[in-house]
């Protein structure tokens, strides 16, 4: 099957766009694949879906376009001001944006459950301080491993 007839029949999956529930339980089984190197920073952390970055991110980030961000890693309280804590509290939630996502789906014509993941471990891996080499590792191990 050609890449472009793959890419449709995936797509296709959904008669609609998922909602912010099914991307919700879609985060929640990616979060259980995370990996270890990760997963030992986010015992406690909320994921959650929402459709957009609201006003006060979009002016916090400065963003020009609401569709150029995919998830944020929302901290809850800091130990001291500047001071940031190197694993997830309770309070802590890494959002990710449904309709830039979707969007993200669409152009990529890749798995969405897989497309999720990738966002999940760059986002997470950015805020724990992993390099961007240590991000790819662990995208492409973990990537074959769910194949």
């Amino acid at each position: 099957m050609s890449r472009a007839l793959d890419a449709k029949r995936i797509i296709m999956n959904f008669s609609v766009p998922p909602g912010l529930e099914e991307l919700e339980a879609i985060a929640a089984h990616m979060m259980e694949a995370m990996p270890d190197e990760i997963l030992e920073f986010c015992e406690d952390l909320t994921v959650a879906v929402e459709d957009f970055p609201d006003e006060t991110v979009e002016s916090t980030l400065e963003l020009d376009d609401p569709y150029n961000l995919l998830a944020l890693y929302k901290s809850g309280k800091e130990i001291s001001p500047g001071v940031e804590r190197k694993t997830a509290k309770a309070e802590d939630v890494l959002v990710i944006y449904r309709r830039p996502l979707l969007d993200m789906w669409c152009e990529a014509g890749e798995d969405l459950g897989l497309l999720i993941r990738q966002v999940m471990i760059e986002e997470l891996g950015r805020r724990f301080d992993f390099t961007d080499d240590e991000i790819e590792e662990m995208l492409e191990r973990h990537y074959q491993g769910l194949l």
